[in-house]
């Protein structure tokens, strides 16, 4: 069963995360394509996200993972429209931890869908994957993304170093974590 209870509102719209499923490409597909130029910036995959099969493909790479119970990728609908996606990366099972990936359409950027599903991701990976570290890494320019692990009481450990490469260049990462005990106090 997917971990993440739907439905949270936000200024009078209805957020949902629903797991993504193979009926979900094209749609997925459109909303990508739409946002292709802004998504670019900051996000190295694009280039390989050409078709809905392109995104068929990673969206059965997704259950395979969390049929596994190897993290999931999910789809971010507002008010019944898909508006983007968040996702828990390959889980260390060792070390009981993992990251969480996500990006929003330009018309949903900016009005806390994103740190509302975020902290939907990140108490799951505790409660549900019993994990004991999460990371949110993001390119060091992009503050819009870097303010929402700050916003939900993240601690900010350091910049590595041209880490991502991204089309034609490499970017520093911020990196922010939250342990499991400290999810519970600073969450609210």
């Amino acid at each position: 069963m997917f971990p993440i209870q739907a439905g949270t509102t936000i200024n009078g719209r209805i957020i949902e995360l629903r797991l993504l499923e193979l009926e979900h490409a094209e749609e997925l597909f459109r909303v990508i394509d739409a946002n292709r130029a802004s998504l670019r910036q900051w996000l190295p995959w694009l280039d390989w996200s050409n078709s809905p099969a392109d995104t068929a493909e990673h969206i059965r790479q997704s259950i395979d993972r969390f049929e596994t119970l190897n993290g999931f990728s999910a789809g971010i609908w507002v008010d019944s429209q898909l508006c983007g996606a968040i996702g828990l990366h390959a889980i260390d099972a060792r070390h009981r931890n993992s990251s969480i990936g996500y990006w929003l359409s330009g018309a949903a950027r900016g009005t806390g869908v994103m740190t509302q599903a975020c902290r939907a991701v990140v108490g799951a990976a505790f409660r549900d994957y019993g994990l004991h570290r999460i990371e949110i890494r993001c390119a060091t320019g992009n503050h819009k993304s870097g303010a929402i692990p700050r916003r939900l009481g993240f601690t900010y450990e350091g910049t590595i170093r041209e880490a991502e490469w991204l089309y034609d260049h490499f970017v520093d990462l911020e990196v922010h974590s939250m342990l499991e005990q400290e999810w519970p106090s600073r969450a609210a």
